[in-house]
């Protein structure tokens, strides 16, 4: 652990600034982790060993911590202490092929990950079973993850295919079109809306963002070479972390 003289400059929090004091050791915090004296994932020293050495109390030192947080620059992990948050990485993601998301950041030469949120198998709701035209007493298969890029939150997805095509939620271990590629089931096209949102609490603190924070919602339905709809699929991707690119061409009569 980094020694605390590297970190915190004590002369900061004393003379004439009229500045809160906890906003003070804030900035000193986020200088530490901007000028490298706190790096990546590393732990920051415990909020008593901060007190005791710069002379000021727990609640200050827990209310700068706690914006810190907040902003996205710290986390804390329960049962084990707060940490310097790991910058996500920036992609470019290319809207003329259909790819998934494991397949997107192997190509990036990056781990894709996930936690589950939800694995399950139930009936459609009435958006779900007029996207799929299912019939009544069929079931649809929800597949609900966090998405990671070498352990860094990246985006929510929730995927739903007909039970039909995947009657075993639990056969999705990574790629779920790895799964379905198996089966013969890919799909070869799809259309994808996208929209701005702002995201609520429960899904910023999810993609370790504040709450409020600006966020690309994506809508993409997928469909079978025969025309029948495979995926439906909503996500929620962080915006200081993707840019989805479009390429368009003019037609020869000058008309795009």
């Amino acid at each position: 652990m980094t020694a605390l003289n590297e970190i915190f400059d004590q002369g900061r929090l004393s003379g004439d600034d009229p500045t809160p004091l906890y906003l003070r050791l804030q900035a000193m915090i986020q200088d530490a982790v901007t000028g490298g004296a706190l790096k990546p994932r590393q732990a920051l020293p415990a909020e008593r060993e901060i007190a005791t050495a710069l002379g000021v109390s727990r609640v200050t030192v827990r209310k700068a911590i706690s914006g810190l947080v907040d902003d996205g620059i710290l986390t804390q992990r329960r049962g084990s202490g707060t940490f310097v948050s790991k910058p996500p990485h920036h992609v470019e993601q290319r809207l003329s092929r259909l790819t998934s998301f494991s397949e997107d950041m192997a190509a990036r030469g990056l781990t894709p990950g996930f936690v589950w949120l939800e694995r399950s198998q139930g009936h459609p709701s009435t958006e779900e079973a007029m996207v799929f035209g299912l019939s009544t007493g069929e079931k649809v298969t929800r597949l609900h993850r966090l998405r990671l890029a070498d352990g860094v939150p990246m985006a929510i997805e929730l995927a739903v295919v007909p039970a039909r095509y995947l009657p075993d939620p639990a056969s999705v271990d990574q790629s779920l079109y790895k799964v379905l590629d198996t089966s013969g089931l890919r799909p070869t096209r799809a259309l994808q809306r996208f929209s701005a949102v702002n995201l609520e609490a429960v899904d910023a603190d999810r993609l370790s963002v504040e709450t409020g924070t600006a966020a690309l919602r994506t809508e993409r339905i997928s469909y079978l070479a025969d025309g029948s709809v495979v995926e439906f699929t909503r996500s929620f991707y962080r915006s200081d972390a993707y840019d989805f690119v479009a390429e368009l061409a003019m037609t020869a009569g000058g008309e795009p």
